[in-house]
Protein backbone atom coordinates (compact mmCIF):
# COMPACT_ATOMS: atom_id res chain seq x y z
CA UNK A 1 0.00 0.00 0.00
CA UNK A 2 1.23 3.48 -0.88
CA UNK A 3 0.54 5.83 2.01
CA UNK A 4 1.20 9.50 1.25
CA UNK A 5 0.76 12.48 3.55
CA UNK A 6 0.42 15.83 1.78
CA UNK A 7 1.06 18.98 3.75
CA UNK A 8 2.68 22.37 3.30
CA UNK A 9 2.03 26.08 3.22
CA UNK A 10 -1.50 27.41 2.84
CA UNK A 11 -1.89 28.64 -0.74
CA UNK A 12 0.89 26.43 -2.11
CA UNK A 13 -1.44 24.21 -4.15
CA UNK A 14 -2.62 21.35 -1.95
CA UNK A 15 -6.21 21.58 -3.23
CA UNK A 16 -4.97 21.16 -6.80
CA UNK A 17 -2.88 18.19 -5.69
CA UNK A 18 -5.95 16.39 -4.43
CA UNK A 19 -7.47 16.50 -7.91
CA UNK A 20 -4.28 15.31 -9.56
CA UNK A 21 -3.79 12.41 -7.15
CA UNK A 22 -7.40 11.35 -7.59
CA UNK A 23 -6.80 11.32 -11.36
CA UNK A 24 -4.02 8.75 -10.95
CA UNK A 25 -5.99 6.45 -8.67
CA UNK A 26 -5.27 7.65 -5.15
CA UNK A 27 -7.99 7.57 -2.51
CA UNK A 28 -7.76 11.10 -1.08
CA UNK A 29 -8.96 12.51 2.23
CA UNK A 30 -8.63 16.27 2.69
CA UNK A 31 -8.06 18.08 6.00
CA UNK A 32 -7.77 14.98 8.16
CA UNK A 33 -6.95 15.62 11.85
CA UNK A 34 -3.46 14.16 12.28
CA UNK A 35 -4.41 12.25 15.43
CA UNK A 36 -6.76 10.13 13.28
CA UNK A 37 -4.11 9.19 10.71
CA UNK A 38 -2.82 6.05 12.51
CA UNK A 39 -6.36 4.79 13.10
CA UNK A 40 -7.27 5.44 9.46
CA UNK A 41 -4.17 3.58 8.30
CA UNK A 42 -5.05 0.64 10.51
CA UNK A 43 -8.63 0.57 9.17
CA UNK A 44 -7.49 0.59 5.54
CA UNK A 45 -5.07 -2.28 6.16
CA UNK A 46 -7.91 -4.35 7.63
CA UNK A 47 -10.46 -3.28 5.05
CA UNK A 48 -11.78 -5.73 2.46
CA UNK A 49 -11.55 -3.04 -0.21
CA UNK A 50 -7.74 -3.18 -0.12
CA UNK A 51 -6.95 0.38 -1.14
CA UNK A 52 -3.59 0.43 -2.92
CA UNK A 53 -2.86 4.15 -2.95
CA UNK A 54 -3.92 6.62 -0.26
CA UNK A 55 -3.19 10.34 0.04
CA UNK A 56 -4.11 12.25 3.21
CA UNK A 57 -4.00 16.04 3.36
CA UNK A 58 -3.25 17.53 6.77
CA UNK A 59 -2.30 21.15 7.33
CA UNK A 60 -2.68 24.21 9.50
CA UNK A 61 -6.40 24.43 8.79
CA UNK A 62 -6.79 21.92 11.61
CA UNK A 63 -5.68 24.55 14.10
CA UNK A 64 -4.19 23.16 17.31
CA UNK A 65 -5.04 19.64 16.15
CA UNK A 66 -2.23 19.93 13.58
CA UNK A 67 0.30 19.78 16.43
CA UNK A 68 -0.51 16.06 16.62
CA UNK A 69 1.18 15.44 13.26
CA UNK A 70 4.62 14.42 14.59
CA UNK A 71 3.25 12.05 17.27
CA UNK A 72 0.98 10.55 14.59
CA UNK A 73 3.97 9.88 12.33
CA UNK A 74 5.83 8.26 15.21
CA UNK A 75 2.81 6.01 15.77
CA UNK A 76 2.81 4.99 12.10
CA UNK A 77 6.48 4.03 12.39
CA UNK A 78 5.79 1.92 15.48
CA UNK A 79 2.98 0.21 13.54
CA UNK A 80 5.50 -0.59 10.75
CA UNK A 81 3.41 1.38 8.28
CA UNK A 82 5.58 2.91 5.60
CA UNK A 83 4.63 6.41 4.52
CA UNK A 84 5.94 9.27 2.41
CA UNK A 85 5.50 13.01 2.97
CA UNK A 86 4.94 15.51 0.17
CA UNK A 87 5.47 19.12 1.25
CA UNK A 88 4.25 21.96 -0.98
CA UNK A 89 5.94 25.32 -0.56
CA UNK A 90 6.03 28.76 -2.18
CA UNK A 91 7.66 32.10 -1.47
CA UNK A 92 5.95 34.55 0.86
CA UNK A 93 5.32 37.07 -1.94
CA UNK A 94 3.64 34.45 -4.11
CA UNK A 95 1.48 33.21 -1.24
CA UNK A 96 0.33 36.74 -0.43
CA UNK A 97 -0.48 37.37 -4.08
CA UNK A 98 -2.51 34.16 -4.33
CA UNK A 99 -4.53 34.96 -1.21
CA UNK A 100 -5.26 38.45 -2.48
CA UNK A 101 -6.32 37.17 -5.89
CA UNK A 102 -8.74 34.67 -4.36
CA UNK A 103 -9.85 37.13 -1.63
CA UNK A 104 -9.29 34.45 0.97
CA UNK A 105 -7.92 34.96 4.46
CA UNK A 106 -4.83 33.10 5.60
CA UNK A 107 -5.79 30.65 8.40
CA UNK A 108 -3.38 32.30 10.86
CA UNK A 109 -4.04 35.94 9.94
CA UNK A 110 -7.58 36.56 11.07
CA UNK A 111 -6.54 40.08 12.11
CA UNK A 112 -5.59 40.81 8.49
CA UNK A 113 -1.80 40.69 8.91
CA UNK A 114 -1.13 38.12 6.24
CA UNK A 115 2.67 38.31 6.28
CA UNK A 116 2.74 37.56 10.01
CA UNK A 117 0.37 34.62 9.56
CA UNK A 118 2.56 33.16 6.81
CA UNK A 119 5.67 33.59 8.94
CA UNK A 120 4.00 31.82 11.87
CA UNK A 121 2.83 28.98 9.63
CA UNK A 122 6.30 28.56 8.15
CA UNK A 123 7.73 28.29 11.67
CA UNK A 124 5.14 25.70 12.70
CA UNK A 125 5.71 23.60 9.58
CA UNK A 126 9.51 23.64 9.62
CA UNK A 127 9.86 20.36 11.53
CA UNK A 128 7.51 18.49 9.19
CA UNK A 129 9.21 20.01 6.14
CA UNK A 130 12.53 18.63 7.37
CA UNK A 131 10.99 15.14 7.46
CA UNK A 132 9.48 15.41 3.97
CA UNK A 133 10.46 12.95 1.25
CA UNK A 134 9.41 15.38 -1.48
CA UNK A 135 9.42 19.19 -1.41
CA UNK A 136 7.87 20.96 -4.38
CA UNK A 137 8.16 24.73 -4.63
CA UNK A 138 5.13 25.88 -6.63
CA UNK A 139 6.08 29.57 -6.75
CA UNK A 140 6.70 29.58 -10.49
CA UNK A 141 4.76 26.49 -11.53
CA UNK A 142 1.55 26.66 -13.51
CA UNK A 143 -1.19 24.16 -12.53
CA UNK A 144 -0.25 22.15 -15.62
CA UNK A 145 3.42 22.06 -14.64
CA UNK A 146 2.54 21.00 -11.10
CA UNK A 147 0.40 18.19 -12.49
CA UNK A 148 3.24 17.06 -14.77
CA UNK A 149 5.64 16.94 -11.83
CA UNK A 150 3.21 14.90 -9.73
CA UNK A 151 2.64 12.49 -12.61
CA UNK A 152 6.38 12.15 -13.15
CA UNK A 153 7.08 11.36 -9.50
CA UNK A 154 4.07 9.31 -8.49
CA UNK A 155 2.84 7.71 -11.71
CA UNK A 156 5.92 7.32 -13.88
CA UNK A 157 8.23 6.51 -10.98
CA UNK A 158 10.65 9.34 -11.62
CA UNK A 159 13.59 9.87 -9.29
CA UNK A 160 13.20 12.72 -6.84
CA UNK A 161 16.36 14.79 -6.71
CA UNK A 162 15.12 17.51 -4.41
CA UNK A 163 14.93 20.38 -6.86
CA UNK A 164 12.86 21.52 -9.82
CA UNK A 165 14.78 23.19 -12.65
CA UNK A 166 12.72 25.85 -14.40
CA UNK A 167 14.12 26.87 -17.78
CA UNK A 168 12.94 30.19 -19.17
CA UNK A 169 13.73 31.48 -22.65
CA UNK A 170 13.46 35.25 -23.03
CA UNK A 171 14.37 38.24 -25.17
CA UNK A 172 16.86 40.76 -23.81
CA UNK A 173 14.89 43.55 -25.53
CA UNK A 174 12.04 42.79 -23.08
CA UNK A 175 14.20 42.57 -19.98
CA UNK A 176 15.79 39.79 -17.96
CA UNK A 177 13.34 37.69 -15.85
CA UNK A 178 13.52 39.15 -12.35
CA UNK A 179 13.42 35.80 -10.55
CA UNK A 180 16.36 34.28 -12.44
CA UNK A 181 19.01 32.36 -10.52
CA UNK A 182 21.28 31.89 -13.55
CA UNK A 183 21.23 33.91 -16.79
CA UNK A 184 22.90 32.87 -20.04
CA UNK A 185 23.26 34.98 -23.18
CA UNK A 186 23.15 33.03 -26.47
CA UNK A 187 23.38 36.04 -28.77
CA UNK A 188 26.84 34.80 -29.86
CA UNK A 189 25.10 32.19 -32.04
CA UNK A 190 24.27 33.26 -35.63
CA UNK A 191 20.75 34.63 -35.72
CA UNK A 192 17.96 32.88 -37.72
CA UNK A 193 16.21 36.26 -37.75
CA UNK A 194 18.30 37.16 -40.79
CA UNK A 195 17.27 34.06 -42.76
CA UNK A 196 14.14 35.02 -44.69
CA UNK A 197 12.40 31.65 -44.45
CA UNK A 198 13.26 31.27 -40.72
CA UNK A 199 12.47 34.78 -39.52
CA UNK A 200 8.67 34.26 -39.03
CA UNK A 201 9.19 30.91 -37.27
CA UNK A 202 10.29 30.06 -33.73
CA UNK A 203 12.87 27.84 -32.09
CA UNK A 204 10.18 25.23 -31.52
CA UNK A 205 10.15 24.45 -35.24
CA UNK A 206 12.56 21.86 -36.56
CA UNK A 207 14.25 23.91 -39.26
CA UNK A 208 15.02 26.78 -36.86
CA UNK A 209 16.32 24.40 -34.20
CA UNK A 210 18.44 22.60 -36.80
CA UNK A 211 19.93 25.88 -37.96
CA UNK A 212 20.78 26.94 -34.39
CA UNK A 213 22.32 23.55 -33.62
CA UNK A 214 24.30 23.41 -36.87
CA UNK A 215 27.12 25.52 -35.45
CA UNK A 216 29.97 23.90 -33.52
CA UNK A 217 29.94 26.67 -30.92
CA UNK A 218 26.29 25.90 -30.16
CA UNK A 219 27.04 22.23 -29.52
CA UNK A 220 30.04 23.03 -27.31
CA UNK A 221 28.06 25.63 -25.33
CA UNK A 222 25.10 23.32 -24.79
CA UNK A 223 27.28 20.44 -23.58
CA UNK A 224 29.21 22.69 -21.21
CA UNK A 225 25.98 24.27 -19.93
CA UNK A 226 24.40 20.87 -19.31
CA UNK A 227 27.50 19.61 -17.50
CA UNK A 228 27.62 22.70 -15.31
CA UNK A 229 23.93 22.53 -14.38
CA UNK A 230 24.17 18.86 -13.43
CA UNK A 231 27.30 19.64 -11.42
CA UNK A 232 25.57 22.47 -9.55
CA UNK A 233 22.24 20.79 -8.78
CA UNK A 234 23.46 18.56 -5.89
CA UNK A 235 25.07 21.57 -4.22
CA UNK A 236 21.91 23.66 -4.55
CA UNK A 237 19.94 20.78 -3.03
CA UNK A 238 22.47 20.50 -0.20
CA UNK A 239 21.88 24.18 0.59
CA UNK A 240 18.12 23.59 0.75
CA UNK A 241 17.15 25.15 -2.57
CA UNK A 242 14.00 23.55 -4.04
CA UNK A 243 13.79 25.45 -7.35
CA UNK A 244 16.47 26.64 -9.77
CA UNK A 245 15.47 29.17 -12.43
CA UNK A 246 17.73 29.21 -15.48
CA UNK A 247 17.04 32.01 -17.94
CA UNK A 248 18.43 31.77 -21.47
CA UNK A 249 18.20 34.89 -23.58
CA UNK A 250 18.65 36.04 -27.15
CA UNK A 251 17.52 39.33 -28.67
CA UNK A 252 13.81 38.73 -29.20
CA UNK A 253 13.27 35.47 -27.34
CA UNK A 254 11.86 33.59 -30.35
CA UNK A 255 14.67 31.70 -32.05
CA UNK A 256 18.03 30.94 -30.43
CA UNK A 257 17.02 31.06 -26.78
CA UNK A 258 13.96 28.88 -27.46
CA UNK A 259 15.94 26.24 -29.35
CA UNK A 260 18.72 26.10 -26.73
CA UNK A 261 16.21 25.97 -23.87
CA UNK A 262 14.39 23.06 -25.48
CA UNK A 263 17.64 21.13 -25.92
CA UNK A 264 18.71 21.73 -22.31
CA UNK A 265 15.25 20.74 -21.07
CA UNK A 266 15.44 17.46 -23.03
CA UNK A 267 18.88 16.65 -21.66
CA UNK A 268 17.78 17.21 -18.07
CA UNK A 269 14.62 15.15 -18.46
CA UNK A 270 16.59 12.28 -20.04
CA UNK A 271 18.71 12.25 -16.89
CA UNK A 272 15.52 12.11 -14.79
CA UNK A 273 15.79 15.63 -13.39
CA UNK A 274 12.60 17.49 -12.52
CA UNK A 275 12.40 20.21 -15.16
CA UNK A 276 9.75 22.54 -16.54
CA UNK A 277 10.08 24.99 -19.39
CA UNK A 278 8.58 28.35 -20.30
CA UNK A 279 9.10 30.49 -23.41
CA UNK A 280 8.30 33.91 -22.03
CA UNK A 281 8.57 36.05 -25.14
CA UNK A 282 7.94 33.59 -27.96
CA UNK A 283 4.59 35.18 -28.91
CA UNK A 284 5.70 38.81 -28.75
CA UNK A 285 5.72 40.95 -31.87
CA UNK A 286 9.42 41.00 -32.76
CA UNK A 287 9.57 44.28 -34.64
CA UNK A 288 12.72 46.28 -34.98
CA UNK A 289 16.36 45.47 -35.52
CA UNK A 290 17.90 42.26 -34.26
CA UNK A 291 21.48 41.89 -33.09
Amino acid sequence: MEFLIITGMSGAGKSLCVKYFEDIGYFCVDNMPPSLIPKFAEMTLQSQSKLDKIALIADIRGGKMFWDILPALETLSRMDIEYKILFLDATDNVLIKRFKETRRMHPLSQDGRMAEGIAEERHILQSIKEKADYVIDTSNLTPRQLREEILRLFLEGGTYKGLIVRIVSFGFKYGIPMDSDLVFDVRFIPNPYYIAELKPKTGLERDVASYVMSFSETKVFLNKLNDMIQFLIPYYVKEGKTQLIISIGCTGGKHRSVAISQKLYSKLRKNDYSAVIEHRDIDRDDKGAAI
